[in-house]
């Protein structure tokens, strides 16, 4: 059949429904429980005939019959979901594919809103997912497009991450709140150290960032395992479900199904997650933390939140921070906290053997009140380098 004529039927299997929505669940990593669903596009024709998307996707992708695809999709789905909430029945939040040709649409977010909405669907059941080859197509108007699509309520996830290249250069610009890892990074079972780093640094970012992390095409428990370790949010895969038809999944979702005897998350939780429950904690007690090296002068904010003053560089030389952190002190405490947290007086209570320096001033907020602060610097050491760094832990000790 050529190309034409291909789709040409498309076109009719869609006035037809032969189109229909295959659902993939996705669940919590930690406890099996069904939070989500990826929706699928399948080719059904009336003789029972099953044809996938690989034979008919690509083809349309080629056209802009792709985009007419993506809308009947988003129908399918808002149908399914306003059924479940008119019946009263159990629903979770499903994602939809869009193709990277809805940048040329300049309705699209507007498009978007009046569907779901005519469906009087709540816009955070619907996650918009895009991949990351359409990100690194046109950057900037994916931006904006995101943006735009956040500021309406809709979770917008990025797809394929770890495919393509220059990943890590833009994902910092965007508003997403949802990363899906490639499956590409999840080769055999996780044994190979090299791969096992590279995951675990896209989970740690991701973490820092404040993204929802979905792990796609897990297989085997000791992926699973590994991701449990990784403090991975959500799985899918074969290893928990298939893509299955709507009224498939809507038992799912009523019946709410563990697929295994749920375990104590004490025990599946490994060093990597730990750390960053840990962190919670850290940040909770010390909204201000700072990583400093002595030796080259330099220093980056790890966390920078409810402290009484937000206007501290990120990133920048240690010796500027100081001076800015005096410019913030009550004037009888700048002196002393310019020379108590000097490189000179530092390095020499390092040397001396040292732990720790601490020191209480007064520093003035954002709301121009000066309270009471505790600057604790920490001396630690990384046996890979013979530099001097600090860990500054900062609380305010009065609201």
């Amino acid at each position: 059949m050529d190309n034409q004529n291909l789709l040409n039927d498309i076109k009719l299997a869609m006035k037809n429904h032969e189109l229909v929505a295959y659902y993939q669940p996705q669940y919590d990593a930690l406890t099996n429980r069904l939070v989500s669903a990826e929706a699928l596009v399948r080719w059904i024709k009336p003789d029972g005939t099953f044809i996938t998307p690989v034979q008919f996707i690509p083809v349309a992708e080629d056209t802009d019959l792709i985009l007419d695809i993506d809308w009947y999709m988003l129908e399918e789905v808002c149908s399914f979901l306003k059924n479940r909430i008119d019946n009263r029945l159990r629903y979770v939040k499903v994602s939809v594919n869009f193709s990277r040709k809805h940048l040329v649409e300049s309705s699209f977010r507007e498009r978007l809103c009046k569907v779901v909405d005519n469906y009087k669907i709540p816009h955070n059941l619907i996650e918009v997912e895009l991949t990351e080859s359409a990100l690194m197509e046109n950057p900037k108007n994916m931006i904006d497009l995101i943006a735009d699509i956040r500021k309406h309520e809709f979770d917008v996830a990025i797809d394929d991450f770890g495919s393509g290249l220059s990943s890590l250069s833009l994902i910092k610009d965007i508003s997403a709140n949802v990363l899906k890892i490639d499956k590409s990074l999840l080769s055999g079972n996780c044994e190979n150290e090299k791969e096992r780093i590279v995951l675990e640094s896209i989970f740690n970012f991701a973490h820092r960032l404040n993204l929802t992390t979905i792990a796609e095409g897990v297989e085997t428990k000791e992926q699973l395992g590994f991701l449990r370790t990784c403090d991975c949010k959500l799985i899918q895969g074969f290893i928990f479900a298939k893509p299955m038809p709507k009224n498939q999944f809507g038992e799912l979702c009523s019946n709410n199904v563990l697929t295994e005897e749920m375990e104590d998350i004490l025990s599946i939780q490994a060093p990597a997650s730990v750390t960053q429950l840990l962190m919670q904690v850290i940040f909770m007690k010390y909204p201000l933390v700072i990583m400093s090296n002595l030796t080259r002068n330099s220093f980056y904010m790890m966390a920078y939140d409810t402290f009484s003053s937000r206007s501290c560089p990120s990133t920048g030389v240690f010796e500027e921070l100081i001076a800015h952190g005096a410019s913030t002190m009550y004037p009888d405490d700048r002196e002393l906290f310019k020379s108590t947290f000097s490189i000179e007086n530092l390095m020499g209570a390092y040397n001396h053997g040292d732990r720790f320096v601490r020191l209480v001033t007064r520093q003035i907020g954002d709301d121009g009140i000066y309270r009471k602060v505790e600057t604790v610097d920490y001396f630690v050491k990384n046996p890979s380098v013979n530099d001097v760094l600090v860990i500054t832990l900062c609380q305010n000790l009065e609201d």
